[in-house]
């Protein structure tokens, strides 16, 4: 029973990391253009979310997406033997190119100062690199990894929001998101894709980290559980 109540808290320590990796996500893109709002950051809308390296609010971009990597290099998921539903070697890579995207700059724009940055001047091809890689490794990891290892329960039927419907849909945004960003389609559609790329690699993390809880409807319709309460109260700290 003790062997049994510690696998249980281990279990849950995962899921609130995984919410955190999931509002770190989410709230990046929102912090930045709201703090961009106020004339006391001196910090103007950047055309993207990686230009923000050379403004006022750098220290907000780097730190968040170290937070992010260090996060998922920390976090240890299920093995598997093909690649991309491996959960380790996808959460690792992403980790890595998530702090390789904080510290290796796209190029400035205008007159944006490069003096007191790690690296003085652009590498944009790698830097775009690194990004393409991390939002298709969020992607693999919502289409391919999650969707993995829903418990079978043939009483309760499957429902357009089951949680690896939501995956899915995260997963191949991210795809579609990603793929529009080179056209420019309209002004900031960098930054737009990019904010809601993100938003939806944070949905995919918060719906796997049950931060909406798993009792009642909830448990139902998005993990085919029927819970009487959130499965995270049935363990004492």
């Amino acid at each position: 029973m003790h062997f049994n109540k510690i696998q249980h808290q281990n279990l849950f320590a995962y899921r609130r990391l995984r919410r955190a990796i999931g509002y770190l996500g989410i709230f990046l893109p929102i912090i930045l253009v709201l703090l961009s709002l106020f004339k006391f950051f001196g910090t103007g809308i950047q055309p993207s979310i990686s230009h923000y390296y050379f403004s006022n609010l750098r220290e907000i971009f780097t730190g968040t997406l170290c937070a992010v990597g260090l996060f998922l290099i920390c976090y240890k998921g299920n093995g598997n033997k093909i690649f991309w539903k491996n959960d380790n070697y996808l959460t690792n890579l992403a980790g890595f190119m998530a702090i390789g995207v904080a510290f290796i700059p796209t190029d400035p724009t205008g007159t944006s100062c490069t003096q007191c940055t790690l690296i003085s001047f652009g590498l944009k091809e790698l830097h775009y690199g690194f990004a393409a890689v991390l939002f298709l490794t969020f992607a693999f990891l919502s289409i391919h990894v999650f969707t993995i290892g829903q418990a079978l329960n043939t009483t309760i039927p499957i429902s357009m929001v089951n949680e690896n419907n939501i995956y899915r849909f995260c997963g191949y945004g991210i795809i579609v998101c990603i793929t529009l960003i080179p056209f420019e389609l309209f002004e900031y559609a960098t930054l737009t894709f990019e904010a809601v790329s993100l938003f939806l690699f944070g949905t995919s993390w918060l719906i796997k980290g049950r931060a909406l809880g798993d009792k009642g409807i909830i448990g139902r319709k998005l993990y085919r559980e029927q819970n009487i309460i959130d499965t995270e109260e049935t363990v004492s700290p």
